[in-house]
């Protein structure tokens, strides 16, 4: 089972500091969102509302069309794992920890919880106090997909694991939703690494959605142009380029902006290959609009 989320004027304030500001989403069931936002955006609040944990200071979040904050029913079927890792008391051995679980998570599967101990390498008998950085988190993404919370939710859940981990986090994620669907919000850093697996991109900017589209739409935003360096320059001159590479005399560039007939002709004549844009580099573009960073 998969569960919708719906929020409305959504606001939260820590003290005269508004993290969020009036958030509309409506985000159907059964799908792999990725939440993006600089440090600061609002993505760990906006989180924390989501599963309950943070009481909303205006507005409303709705789970499964039911409010979210202190109402058992819901809460039990949403997981969150924070970017500390934190899914326990320190000096709990993890085999306590999956016992506890079990007793909360009424779609808790041991025996998978069993399986991804050994696919991580994780030692039951530790404490938490006692695994690495990298462990927590490994441990934290245990907690969450065995869970098979019909709403789960990851904040960073990836720091401090090594590339072969988060490879391992990624494709048992996706392995385990196409077998069980079920609602994914990922909130991460590592955009291109972890794009491929978002059907829908949300970008949040102090406080405020910026963009919610799916992947493909997204990445429609822009064109990278690949070829000989001096024919890319040329044809690029005057346009909003985002970023450019160079490795010998080929040159890539990634430009902002969808390119019409015309120049796409223009770009086969000149010999030069056009291709999407990678995610991180629009994302670091609309942000930086958005906040006057120089760009």
């Amino acid at each position: 089972m998969t569960l919708a989320i719906r929020t409305t004027d959504l606001r939260v304030r820590y003290g005269d500091t508004e993290a969020l500001h009036g958030l509309d989403l409506d985000l159907p069931g059964g799908k792999i969102y990725g939440l993006l936002g600089r440090n600061g955006a609002g993505k760990s609040t906006l989180l924390a509302a989501l599963a309950g944990f943070r009481k909303p200071s205006a507005g409303t979040v709705r789970i499964g069309g039911e409010p979210v904050f202190e109402n058992l029913a819901v809460t039990t079927r949403i997981c969150l794992i924070r970017e500390d890792g934190a899914v326990g008391d320190p000096s709990d051995n993890l085999g306590d920890v999956l016992d506890m679980a079990r007793h909360l998570r009424p779609s808790w599967d041991k025996r998978y919880a069993e399986q991804l101990m050994d696919r991580f390498a994780l030692p039951r008998k530790k404490t938490i106090s006692a695994l690495s950085r990298g462990q927590r988190s490994a441990f934290g993404v245990v907690v969450g997909l065995a869970s098979r919370a019909p709403l789960t939710l990851f904040d960073e859940a990836h720091l401090g694991m090594d590339a072969p981990t988060r490879q391992l986090f990624l494709d048992e994620l996706l392995r385990d939703y196409l077998e069980r669907p079920r609602t994914f919000v990922i909130s991460t850093h590592l955009i291109e690494e972890q794009s491929p697996l978002f059907e829908e991109v949300l970008i949040i900017d102090r406080g405020r959605m910026l963009v919610h589209e799916e992947l493909d739409e997204l990445r429609s935003r822009g064109v990278s142009v690949t070829g000989p360096a001096e024919e890319v320059d040329a044809f690029v001159a005057g346009l909003t380029v985002l970023s450019r590479q160079r490795l010998g005399p080929t040159e890539q560039a990634m430009v902002y902006g969808a390119l019409g007939d015309d120049q796409r002709r223009q770009a086969k004549a000149r010999g030069l290959e056009l291709g999407p844009v990678g995610v991180q580099d629009l994302f670091i573009h609309l942000t930086s609009a958005s906040t006057g960073v120089p760009r």
